[in-house]
C-alpha cells in the first residue's frame, strides 16, 4: 500500500491496510503512531483489531496499551495470548502492569505473573495490594536505590545496566542502611559530575516523602506545587517502597480535572463520552435532568400562588408557569452536549469523519431524554391543573413542547462546537454563556410557539 510520506496516517488508510493484509499491514502500522491507533480502535471489529495486533510487534502492542482506554485495553488483552502478554508485561513500568492485569480475569492474571521472572512477579502483587486511589496504588518499583558512600560513576553503570522501566524514572534515590530515602541526584547532575565524586556530595537532601497510603491526588498536587521529576513513596516505617513520577502525577491530574467537569455538567465521569452506547449516555445524564424537571414543577407551583387564582387564571396563564422546566433542560441537556463535544474535539476523540454520527447520537440522547421529562411532566401537568376544561391536552401539549425544545437544545450543543471548531474558532469560547443563553432563548420560542399552535391561546 502506498501512503504519501508528508501525509500522516488516517482511519481510512488502516482500513485499508488491512484490507490488504500481509506485507502492506506491518509496514503501514510502523508509521502509525500508537496513540493514533489507540483512538482508532473503538471504530474497529474484533477481526480487525486481532489483524492489527498480530501486525504489531511486542513494543508496538505496549504502546497501544499505554495510550489505551480501559474498554480499548480489555478487548486487547482479551485477544492477546498469555505469552505475547507476558512480552508486553516485561515492557511496561509495574505501576502500568498492575493496572492492566486489574482488567483481565483472575485466571489469566495468574498464568501472567507465573510467568514472569520471581523478582517481578513479587513486586506486582505487592503493588496490586495497595487501593489504586492511593499513593501505593499510583507508585511504581521500578526504581534505583544506592546508599550515599557509592560513586558517581558507579551509580552511572548501574543505570546503564539497568533494563526496562527502572532507568526511566528520573534520577536516582539515596537511601541510608535502614532503607530510608535521605537524598535524590537527578540524571543531569549525574552527567555533569566526575565520576569519581560520592554521591553525597551530589545528592539534594531534605527529601519530602508520601506515606503508602496518602490519596493520590494530594500526592499529584504536591509534585505540582514544588516541581519535583519524582517523588519517594514510604512505608511505616519510613522506607524506600516506590516512586511516584512527575508524568503520573500529572496524569492524575489531568483526570480528575477530566471527572469534575463531567460531574459538573451532570454526566458520568467516563473518558470516551461520544463511543458510549446511546442508552448509556442518557442514564448518565437522566439523574440531573430529572431534578431539574422536579425544581421546574416546584417552581411552577410557587408561580401559581403569585399568579391569578383559577377564578381568573387563562390557559395562557397556567402554560407560562410551565417555562422554567423548559429553561433549566434546555440549558442544561445544550450545556452536557456541548462539554463532551469541547472536551472530544481537545483529546481527539472526534475525528472529521465521525462529526456526522456524533452529531446524530447526541441528537438522539437529547431526544430520548426529553421524551422521558416530557411524560413525566405531562402526567404531573394533566393532574395538576385538572381545574382546566380539557387537562389532558393541556398537559400533551407542555409535553410535546419539552420534547421539541430540549431536542432542539440537544442539537445546538452538538452542531455550535462542531461549526467553531471547522471555523477555526475555539469551542469553548461558544459552548458557555452564549451557548446557555442561546439555548434558553430558543427553547422559550419553541414552548410558546407548540403551546400556542396546540391549544390555540397566547401565553
Amino acid at each position: 500500500m502506498q501512503t504519501d510520506p508528508d501525509k500522516r496516517p488516517e482511519f481510512d488508510d488502516l482500513v485499508a491496510a488491512l484490507e490488504l493484509g500481509g506485507e502492506a499491514l506491518a509496514p503501514f502500522l510502523q508509521e502509525v503512531h500508537a496513540a493514533d491507533l489507540a483512538n482508532w480502535a473503538p471504530d474497529l471489529s474484533e477481526e480487525q483489531l486481532g489483524a492489527a495486533l498480530n501486525g504489531l510487534d511486542t513494543e508496538g502492542r505496549s504502546e497501544l496499551l499505554k495510550f489505551a482506554e480501559d474498554a480499548v485495553r480489555e478487548e486487547v488483552l482479551a485477544l492477546l495470548t498469555i505469552d505475547q502478554i507476558v512480552e508486553v508485561v516485561q515492557e511496561m513500568p509495574a505501576d502500568e502492569v498492575v493496572d492492566l492485569l486489574a482488567l483481565t480475569d483472575d485466571d489469566r492474571s495468574e498464568r501472567v505473573l507465573r510467568s514472569v521472572d520471581f523478582e517481578r512477579a513479587q513486586g506486582l502483587r505487592k503493588l496490586a495490594r495497595y487501593d489504586e486511589e492511593t499513593a501505593g496504588g499510583l507508585m511504581t518499583v521500578d526504581f534505583l536505590s544506592v546508599t550515599d558512600d557509592v560513586h558517581v560513576g558507579d551509580v552511572i553503570k548501574d543505570l546503564r545496566s539497568e533494563e526496562g522501566p527502572a532507568a526511566d524514572e528520573g534520577g536516582v534515590f539515596v537511601v541510608d542502611p535502614e532503607g530510608k530515602p535521605i537524598g535524590h541526584v537527578s540524571d543531569r547532575d549525574l552527567l555533569m559530575t566526575p565520576i569519581h565524586t560520592p554521591i553525597r556530595d551530589v545528592m539534594e537532601s531534605g527529601l519530602i516523602t508520601v506515606g503508602v497510603n496518602d490519596d493520590q491526588e494530594d500526592v499529584a498536587q504536591l509534585v505540582r506545587k514544588y516541581s519535583f521529576a519524582a517523588v519517594p513513596v514510604v512505608d511505616f516505617s519510613g522506607a524506600l517502597i516506590g516512586v511516584i513520577s512527575a508524568e503520573d502525577a500529572q496524569e492524575v491530574l489531568q483526570e480528575e480535572a477530566e471527572e469534575d467537569i463531567l460531574r459538573l455538567v451532570g454526566t458520568s465521569p467516563e473518558v470516551q463520552q461520544t463511543r458510549l452506547p446511546v442508552l448509556t449516555r442518557v442514564r448518565h445524564r437522566l439523574p440531573l435532568q430529572a431534578l431539574t424537571v422536579l425544581g421546574g414543577l416546584a417552581t411552577a407551583r410557587l408561580l401559581g400562588t403569585a399568579l391569578p387564582g383559577a377564578e381568573d387564571a387563562t390557559v395562557g396563564t397556567d402554560v407560562l408557569r410551565y417555562l422554567p422546566i423548559i429553561i433549566g433542560l434546555a440549558g442544561n441537556v445544550g450545556i452536557q452536549a456541548s462539554t463532551i463535544l469541547v472536551r472530544a474535539f481537545a483529546t481527539g476523540e472526534v475525528a472529521p469523519d465521525r462529526q456526522r454520527s456524533v452529531l446524530a447520537s447526541e441528537v438522539l440522547v437529547g431526544f430520548i431524554i426529553s421524551l422521558i421529562c416530557g411524560a413525566v411532566t405531562m402526567a404531573i401537568a394533566t393532574v395538576s391543573e385538572s381545574q382546566l376544561p380539557d387537562p389532558l391536552h393541556f398537559g400533551a401539549s407542555v409535553g410535546v413542547a419539552i420534547v421539541v425544545a430540549v431536542t432542539w437544545a440537544a442539537f445546538l450543543g452538538s452542531v455550535v462546537p462542531m461549526l467553531c471548531q471547522r471555523w477555526g474558532i475555539d469551542p469553548a469560547i461558544v459552548a458557555g454563556p452564549f451557548l446557555v443563553t442561546l439555548s434558553d432563548v430558543s427553547g422559550a420560542a419553541i414552548f410558546v410557539g407548540v403551546t400556542t399552535l396546540s391549544l390555540g391561546v397566547g401565553v
